[in-house]
Formats: structure tokens, sequence, C-alpha cells
């Protein structure tokens, strides 16, 4: 077997695997199915390697030498098409459509044309820059454009880039005169070559991505109240904790507001518990709507809410938290049983922790609860670690 061979059993088995990685990832992973298209990409692509293989060794060599020209441009043009569907964008359709149809009727001109001159070398590459080209433009179009993604669109570019540069090597070293002879050129052995390298770095990029994706995804779905909508009590651990880290090193006021609807469990055993599902969906609507958008809010019990304020005062809480209280006892849907809500508001003190912080709201919150329900309760003031009360005054702890 020669070396050009020897690169095309490598591509083949190569393709063969990314199309089973990807197939696999979408399988497990159902809000991943757009992988899929990934994996018909290689499955598409790997047909040219298979063609090119086969072309030297049969005595029709015309069909494999035609599916080695279409089978990777439509390959290409399916990463394509994959790369805006996994990032859940409607691919550039009428712009595929165009490159194929240029595809097909560059083969048609330059079918029986002479081998090894520029202008069918380079037209003949031509369908291949413009695909990888398009992959790279979606990436930087529909991406966040973070660092993996942006690796990804310089990588297809310069797969782009170095398609009419192979034209220049095409006739330069020559191809051979004939399609069956170019499995037994050094320019086949350096196609093959570089481009599967290039196409492998692009595949294990995206592969990296749609792990990246998946894994992101379990975590947010880890962190997420699957009712409401909104975080979970996990969720708002882990992002209160960024928040108050942040609050610290720019010196700003935090608070937090603990709400609990009244008289929860009457809802869900007089209407029942779907009833008392939309119930809990509509307050979590309505927290987002009467908050600042910089809020964390977070579900953390049965019937329980919290939300982080930043840069807000214990005094503009209460007014927030008042503003939610009477938006509740005011609704007049007529789908949902009435309900109110009762709330505790305490700020977060700089030598405290979040849950420290909670733990007085939840106090101020039992207060409204016991003093007729439909309340905000302001916690009392934070007592340092180190302060602890003398006979009406107060006094420094030895350490």
């Amino acid at each position: 077997m020669d070396g050009a061979s020897f690169a095309l059993v490598m591509n083949i088995a190569v393709a063969a695997l990314f199309a089973a990685s990807f197939a696999i990832v979408a399988l497990v992973n159902p809000t991943h199915r757009a992988a899929l298209w990934f994996s018909l990409s290689y499955l598409i692509g790997m047909l040219t390697p298979i063609s090119l293989f086969i072309l030297p060794r049969t005595s029709w060599p015309a069909p494999f030498a035609f599916a080695s020209y279409a089978t990777f441009a439509v390959g290409l043009l399916c990463m394509t098409a994959a790369l805006a569907l996994f990032y859940r964008r409607k691919p550039p359709w009428l712009l595929i459509l165009a490159i194929a149809i240029l595809a097909t009727v560059i083969g048609l001109l330059i079918w029986n044309g002479p081998r090894n001159t520029f202008g069918y070398e380079l037209a003949y590459q031509l369908p291949f820059a413009l695909a990888t080209g398009a992959s790279a433009w979606v990436i930087l179009r529909v991406s966040q454009r973070r660092p993996l993604e942006v690796t990804l669109a310089l990588t297809f570019g310069i797969i782009a880039i170095h398609f009419p540069i192979k034209a220049f090597l095409a006739v330069s070293t020559g191809t051979g005169a004939t399609p069956r002879e170019y499995i037994h050129s050094l320019y086949a052995l350096f196609s093959q070559a570089t481009t599967g390298i290039l196409l492998i770095a692009a595949g294990l990029l995206v592969l990296l991505i749609a792990v990246q994706s998946v894994i992101t995804d379990a975590q947010i779905a880890a962190e997420t109240d699957p009712l409401s909508g909104l975080a979970n009590r996990r969720g708002f651990d882990t992002a209160s904790a960024k928040v108050l880290s942040e609050a610290r090193r720019s010196n700003f006021l935090t608070s937090v507001i603990v709400l609990d609807l009244d008289h929860f469990k009457q809802i869900n055993d007089t209407h029942g518990h779907a009833v008392g599902d939309e119930v809990i969906r509509a307050f979590a609507d309505l927290l987002k709507r009467s908050v600042p958008s910089s809020s964390l809010i977070a579900r953390v019990g049965g019937e329980e809410f919290a939300v982080l304020l930043e840069r807000t005062s214990a005094e503009r809480a209460k007014l927030i938290a008042e503003a939610i209280r009477l938006a509740v006892e005011q609704n007049t849907a007529e789908t949902l049983p009435r309900a109110t809500v009762s709330a505790g508001v305490a700020d977060i003190s700089r030598d405290e922790t979040c849950a420290e912080a909670i733990r007085r709201a939840d106090v101020a919150l039992y207060e409204a609860k016991a003093t007729g329900r439909n309340k905000v309760c302001l916690a009392a003031a934070h007592r340092p670690h180190n302060i602890v009360p003398l006979q009406g005054r107060t006094v420094q702890r030895i350490k």
C-alpha cells in the first residue's frame, strides 16, 4: 500500500470515529440532537476517501471520481448547516444551495477538462473553499465567540485558504493524467495528509465545543427548578457566592428577600396540585417582572422563594418586597385562586455569609407570618460575630 492509500485509510477511520462520536453525543443527550448533523457530515465525507481508495482498483473509475468530488462538497455543506443547527439558528440554506449548484456546474464544466492546469485545479477546489469559508462565517455569526469558537472559525478559515493553495501545488507536482493515476501521485499524498490533518483539527474542536455544551446544559439543569424555571437552592448558592464576592470587592450593598406564599397547602388541598403548580409558575413570572434584571431569583423550597438584590439597601429591598406583595394581592387572574405572600428582608453585611443573611430574613418572614400574613418585615440588624451584648452595652469579644 502506497503512502496516499494509507492516508486514505486513515481518513476513512477518523471520519468513522467522528461520525460515531457525534452520534453518541446526540443519542445520549436528547437536547443535543443537532449533533446528528455533525455525524451526517462525517458519514457523507467518509465516502470521499472510500471512493478515492476504490477508484484505481476498479474498471469503472468514472462514478467513483464523481462520488469523491460530490460527497466531499456535500459533507462540507452539511457541516455548515450542522453548525447553525447546533446553535439553534436557521442554517443559511440559500447560501448552501448556491454553493451546491456552483459545485455541480463546475463539476460538469471540468469533467473532461485538461488536468494539471491551474484553471482546472482552482475550479475543482473552489466549492470546497467556499463551503469551509461558509462554516467559519456561520460560527462567527451565531456563536458567542468564546475562545474555542474563535479558534474553530480560524481553523475553518485556514482550511478554506488551503484549498486554492492546493491548486498551485497540484500544477507544480502533477495529479496524474487521469483520476485513476491520482492515487499514485506525490500530490495525492500531500493532499490527503494536509486536508485530513486540518479536518481532524476542526473535528476535535467541534467535538470539544459539543461536549462543553453538554456539560454546561447539565450544570444548568442541576441548578434550575424545572417547575418555575428559576434557580434552585443549589443554583442560588453558587450564583450568590459570586455576587457577594464582587460586592465586597466593589464595596456595594446587597440585600436579600425571602418570600413565602400564604396558605399554599390550602390551595393544593382545595384546587389540586396542578393548580398549585400554576400558582408557583405565575408567582415566578411575577417575580421576574417585579425585580431589577440584575437580581438573582430562586425557588428555594416548595412555596418559598429568595431574591438577591445587588446595589440595594435593606430599606429599598423592603419597598420592592412591598410592591411584590401588593402585585400578588391585587392579582385578578380568573383562572387561578387568589393568593397572598409574606416576606422577610435583610441586608447582607460584609462579615456575614448569604446563608446567615437568609436566616435573619427567615426570622423576619416568621414574624410576618405570626402577625397576620400578607406582610413584609425587616430583619434586625446583623450583629458581628466578635460583638456580644453586656448589660445593655456591647463589648469586644476577646479572640
